[in-house]
């Protein structure tokens, strides 16, 4: 399953963390997956394009981290579209990816 992690301070998106793997189907087949990387990536260029010090971004092995750097409209409107549309995919795909907001 596809964890996602949200770290908010006063409402604002301040890191998001994915982990795991959700398991639809086989590496490399797994529609949910790439659903996810494709939304996670998309967002990464999207922000980077307006400013190359917004964001971090550290990848692992099963786990990535993106933490926001400076606060900045787009930026916040970036990441808020980004977990609208993982929480669009976890209603399709319930068993397979789950969003957790911490304040």
């Amino acid at each position: 399953m596809i964890r996602i992690l949200i770290k908010k301070k006063k409402d604002k998106i301040m890191e998001v963390r994915i982990l795991g793997h959700a398991m639809y189907a086989d590496y490399g087949k797994d529609i949910v997956c790439a659903g996810a990387s494709s939304i996670f990536i998309t967002t990464v260029n999207a922000i980077l394009k307006f400013s190359k010090e917004a964001i971090s971004v550290d990848m692992k092995k099963d786990e990535v981290c993106l933490k926001k750097l400076e606060e900045n409209e787009i930026v916040n409107t970036l990441l808020i579209n980004m977990i609208e549309l993982f929480q669009e995919l976890s209603l399709t795909y319930p068993k397979n990816i789950t969003i957790r907001e911490d304040e």
